[in-house]
Formats: C-alpha cells, structure tokens, sequence
C-alpha cells in the first residue's frame, strides 16, 4: 500500500544542501518518499526501505 503525499511528514534530506536546492524526505512503513522541494505539487518517488538503503550507501561511499 502507497501513502498519499498528505499522509507523509516530509522533512528537509540531511543531505540536502544550504540554500534552495533540497529534497524532502518522508518514512513510510516499508518505505520511504522523496520529492523536490521547490516543486512539492509534483509529487514524491517511493522507494522500498531496501533501495532507500542501497542508495544512502551509495552517497555516503560517493558513488
């Protein structure tokens, strides 16, 4: 099952850098959503709690 963007509590990536280029991310049981910040009304990627690890391994490594 999806949550809707209104049901996720999105907050600020703490990768995100200083200034307005951010992404937002929400968890989600399973789950975890990002989406742009300064285009919040597009919507959010969903990612499995799986992906969601492999790719903040990937940017702690700098790959």
């Amino acid at each position: 099952m999806h949550s809707s963007a209104h049901e996720l509590i999105f907050r600020k990536s703490s990768y995100s850098g200083r200034g307005d280029n951010c992404v937002e991310v929400a968890d989600a049981p399973g789950r975890s959503a990002v989406r742009d910040t300064q285009n919040r009304e597009a919507g959010h990627l969903s990612f499995s709690s799986s992906e969601w690890s492999a790719l903040l391994a990937g940017v702690r490594s700098s790959e």
